[in-house]
């Protein structure tokens, strides 16, 4: 069998720049053949099953290496080319790429529908959020419309209404609901996915990350909804830029794909993994990210030839889940626990403080803790680091400014942002 290693000694030698060609798959011992397609439920519109997206990578990776992919992934064959994450940088590199190579009007658009939350706070909710965000889109991409537009499964509920609105005025043609943390939000999707005009869901999904296959996949083909699964590899969270993280190649290691992967025309552990995913009959398109060319093509053959039938996708899921597991990660130094500290003290900070940008931030005490809540996002606990210094489990750091009385006048947010360190005032109401 040929290893990811053999596949990128025989493919270097044809160029950075690769095709599917015959003679690239007669090198690997496969038969050739087109790029698997899968239609939108919604309409039966075709798309190729494997797509692409450069999020993770834009900030640290070599721009031309990320051309040579996109090369590699469009002569393959191609479409659909996700912006759904990242930073404006990292949306503004996809809607480029396209451009330069003359294929915008061929690419299947896959963005969000708003700006991240950054040093200003989170989006504001309100159809403006959307419209704006899409107008954004649509200059940069210079497309007439956008294929899909999708929102977080927990967003503002005036920024669906507003999705829809866009569709019906023929600036997106699909929409949808997405997570990258479904084991955590599937309560929230499947709501979404029940009772809103859904034409797509996201959800992080691979051969060790299996929970969608209970509800919420089985409901997507209920429902006609078509499915992006993200993180094939169980990279959600891993290294980004070609290091190897915390993923599936890690968990096998050097281990040979075994002999009856070749049932299903899976040579390399990257095939294997992409193939149980797209066996799953209610996905519509697998994405996947990389910064080598190479690795591309050995992707898009995950989308060749034979898929897994149901029992031997159960025999590769339980050939994953007997392999080692991976040690632990080290603890977040953020997520530490941090001091105690009185009630008294605590509750001189409850209350609401607004941001320049309008939006607000509140905190409340619960026992001893002092929780935040910014916009839509999810209220969580913070972790005191002295009295007046409380740390975000993700990170950032509120601390309380007083005046000579002791008492508070506003807060300041400390957090690292695209260009380095950052503060950020907040007054109090």
């Amino acid at each position: 069998m040929v290893t990811r290693r053999d596949f990128l000694g025989i493919t270097l030698g044809a160029g950075a720049t690769l095709a599917l060609t015959p003679e690239l798959l007669r090198a690997l011992g496969q038969p050739a053949g087109k790029l698997l397609t899968r239609a939108v439920p919604s309409t039966g519109e075709m798309l190729p099953a494997v797509g692409l997206s450069f999020s993770n990578h834009v900030s640290c990776a070599d721009p031309a290496a990320l051309r040579e992919v996109f090369r590699a992934f469009v002569d393959g064959g191609g479409r659909v080319l996700d912006a759904l994450h990242g930073n404006d940088r990292s949306e503004q590199f996809h809607a480029t790429l396209a451009n330069e190579l003359g294929v915008q009007e061929k690419v299947f658009w896959t963005a969000r529908g708003f700006v991240p939350g950054g040093p200003a706070g989170p989006p504001a909710p309100g159809a403006a959020t959307v419209n704006s965000h899409i107008d954004t889109l649509l200059a940069r991409t210079k497309a007439p419309k956008l294929d899909l537009v999708m929102l977080p499964a927990t967003g503002d509920p005036t920024w669906l209404a507003a999705l829809k609105e866009e569709k019906k005025a023929g600036r997106v043609r699909y929409i949808g609901a997405q997570t990258i943390a479904v084991n955590f939000q599937a309560a929230q999707l499947e709501a979404l996915m029940r009772n809103e005009p859904l034409d797509f869901i996201g959800v992080d999904y691979d051969v060790s990350n299996r929970k969608v296959e209970e509800t919420i996949l089985p409901l997507a083909a209920e429902r006609k909804i078509g499915v992006l699964a993200f993180f094939p590899f169980n990279n959600n969270g891993g290294a980004s830029c070609g290091g190897m993280g915390r993923n599936l190649f890690v968990r096998v290691g050097d281990r040979p794909v075994p002999e009856w992967a070749a049932e299903f025309d899976a040579t390399t552990w990257a095939q294997f993994f992409l193939k149980y995913v797209l066996g799953h009959p209610a996905v519509t398109v697998a994405r996947v990210g990389t910064t080598k060319a190479t690795h591309m093509a050995d992707n898009l053959r995950g989308g060749v030839g034979r898929l897994p039938d149901e029992a031997t996708r159960r025999r590769m899921a339980a050939f994953v889940d007997a392999l080692p597991a991976l040690p632990p990660l080290p603890q977040n130094p953020a997520a530490a626990p941090g001091i105690a500290v009185s009630a008294a003290v605590l509750d001189r900070y409850v209350g609401e403080y607004a941001l320049p940008s309008g939006n607000v931030v509140s905190f409340r005490r619960d026992g001893a803790r002092l929780l935040v809540k910014a916009g839509s996002n999810p209220e969580l606990p913070l972790n005191a680091r002295t009295e007046t210094r409380f740390q975000d489990p993700r990170g950032p750091i509120f601390e309380f400014r007083l005046d000579a009385q002791g008492r508070v006048t506003g807060a300041t947010l400390e957090q690292q942002g695209p260009q380095g360190p950052q503060r950020v005032q907040l007054e109090r109401k």
